[in-house]
């Protein structure tokens, strides 16, 4: 029931920024936790960050911390990932995740129940 639509990524030269954004339709529940996964081929999805969108700690893998930023307007049902500082390792398919659940849970694909289908991020060098 609940659809999320990813959109933002594109093509951009390493060091440079782009906004991802997770437009989001459908709630049935009034909070969800929220987070951004990445693919890159032949690799497997891996959590980039995370959030409640009730408010509290958010998640960052070791390999994004301090370049990237996860963010949430309730007023707007989307979530965000503000990526600053891209590297070419940074090139995958990154896809928005939702979960009604309350308990806290690690950042990883099998503890989410909804996904959108994606959007590809590809930074040269």
């Amino acid at each position: 029931q609940v659809q999320l639509v990813e959109s933002g990524g594109g093509s951009v030269q390493a060091g440079g920024s782009l906004r991802l954004s997770c437009a989001a339709s459908g709630y049935t529940y009034r909070r969800y936790r929220m987070a951004w996964f990445r693919q890159a081929p032949g690799k497997e999805r891996e959590g980039v960050a995370g959030l409640y969108t009730g408010g509290g700690s958010q998640y960052y893998s070791d390999s994004v911390k301090g370049r990237f930023s996860i963010s949430h307007d309730k007023a707007k049902n989307t979530l965000y990932l503000q990526m600053n500082s891209l590297k070419p390792e940074d090139t995958a398919m990154y896809y928005c995740a939702a979960d009604p659940r309350i308990i806290s849970t690690p950042v990883v694909p099998r503890e989410y129940a909804y996904w959108g289908q994606g959007t590809q991020v590809t930074v040269s060098s």
